[in-house]
């Protein structure tokens, strides 16, 4: 689960570490008050919060001008420009595709005036199995080219879960970054809020991108991107409760909802599958198969172990509701589950949401034979229901019927 950049801010400093003051805004009005409290004769910075990185860089769907996500603004008129224009188009970064994020809500931020920045994060090693601090002083909109091309400059310090990032380790970290010694206790304290929210809220991702020196020599906590992990948010109802639904593909809530595994792509086909694994399969060879064609899986579905009535029937109308989708490929292994089951759910789906597009089902497994009866006797109520004998076969029948 995401949050926005002023809701991880918040965490952070409700942790100890310092953040520049902030009012969040809906309106271009608000927009405007937010101005007169926090200006100063500085000026402030707009920054539009949605769930994708770059906003910086980013811009803004079918507005005449170059403007991002992110702006300094030192007059109230030029706030007021800029939320309008925020407000009104979508935001395009590298991480939203084309067709951009629509922007609902505003950070207004006191300008901090940033002399240097710097990176910082808590991240999970792999390899190690342990979380792990990563910092650059190479900071700000630049992070990932650095990654990229200097890795040389990311500093990497391994901690254990069970003690949490120790002060030492910050501490030691602060001033390899180049802090002076009055700078470090404070970038020692940012460090130790990020692991700290890391583990006590089981975050997979803490970052703070930039942690910037003022030119008045302050640090602070000038942007924040905080991810959680879905499956402790029953641990965590304070964090569950920071959710914004408007950020997430609608139909990918909805499945949520109904206790299914879903990602939409850009594909044309559709998939029905119990079992992340097999449906990973099923993907590919969607790709193996229809890549000369254009064809393509239109989703990721994990209906899980067992397939239900109810669950089957949910499934086929999320499905549905992408007017992409040209065909569904059902991809069912029968283990604990039985097929005949799975038969009955699929023909009961059929023909309480209807099937507008080819529907193959490769079924294998436990009762596997009774299964195929309850389909065939079913084919004449739902001529779009196809069946398949092995994978390979339904793949390329699904991409033959799909075009």
């Amino acid at each position: 689960m995401k949050v926005h950049e002023y809701q991880a801010k918040e965490l952070l400093a409700a942790a100890g570490a310092p953040i520049p003051r902030h009012i969040v805004c809906k309106t271009v009005q608000d927009v405007a008050t937010a101005f007169d409290q926090l200006a100063e004769g500085r000026g402030v910075m707009v920054k539009a919060q949605i769930h994708a990185g770059g906003r910086g860089a980013g811009q803004l769907v079918g507005y005449p001008e170059k403007l991002g996500g992110v702006k300094f603004c030192a007059t109230q008129e030029k706030a007021r420009a800029v939320a309008e224009a925020m407000l009104q188009h979508p935001l395009k970064t590298l991480q939203t595709g084309p067709q951009g994020q629509p922007v609902r809500t505003l950070l207004v931020q006191a300008d901090a005036e940033p002399a240097q920045e710097f990176y910082v994060a808590v991240v999970f090693d792999r390899s190690q199995g342990v979380p792990l601090l990563m910092a650059s002083a190479a900071g700000g909109m630049d992070i990932e080219k650095v990654a990229h091309e200097t890795p040389e400059k990311i500093l990497k310090v391994p901690f254990a879960p069970e003690t949490g990032l120790l002060p030492f380790q910050a501490r030691r970290m602060a001033y390899e970054l180049g802090f002076t010694p009055e700078q470090a206790p404070v970038a020692e304290k940012i460090m130790l809020a990020l692991a700290q929210v890391y583990l006590q809220k089981d975050a997979t991702l803490a970052e703070v991108n930039p942690l910037a020196v003022t030119k008045t020599g302050a640090v602070v906590v000038l942007d924040a991107k905080i991810d959680f992990d879905d499956n402790a948010l029953f641990r965590h109802p304070d964090i569950a409760a920071l959710r914004d639904e408007g950020e997430e593909n609608p139909a990918e809530v909805r499945a949520a909802k109904a206790h299914l595994n879903f990602i939409q792509l850009d594909g044309t086909i559709g998939c029905l599958v119990n079992g992340a694994g097999l449906a990973m399969a099923t993907m590919d060879i969607i790709n193996y198969h229809g890549q000369a064609k254009g064809v393509g899986p239109a989703n990721f579905l994990d209906v899980g172990g067992s397939v239900t009535p109810q669950g089957a029937v949910e499934a086929f109308r999320i499905i549905l509701s992408d007017p992409k989708v040209k065909g569904i490929l059902v991809n069912v292994f029968g283990g604990i589950a039985s097929c005949a089951t799975i038969a009955e759910a699929l023909v009961k789906a059929g023909k309480e949401v209807g099937f507008r597009v080819p529907v193959v089902v490769r079924l294998e497994g436990n009762e596997v034979e009774k299964a195929r009866a309850i389909l065939a006797a079913a084919a004449a109520d739902l001529p779009t229901l196809k069946s398949a004998p092995d994978l390979t076969s339904a793949a390329k029948m699904i991409v033959e019927l799909s075009q």
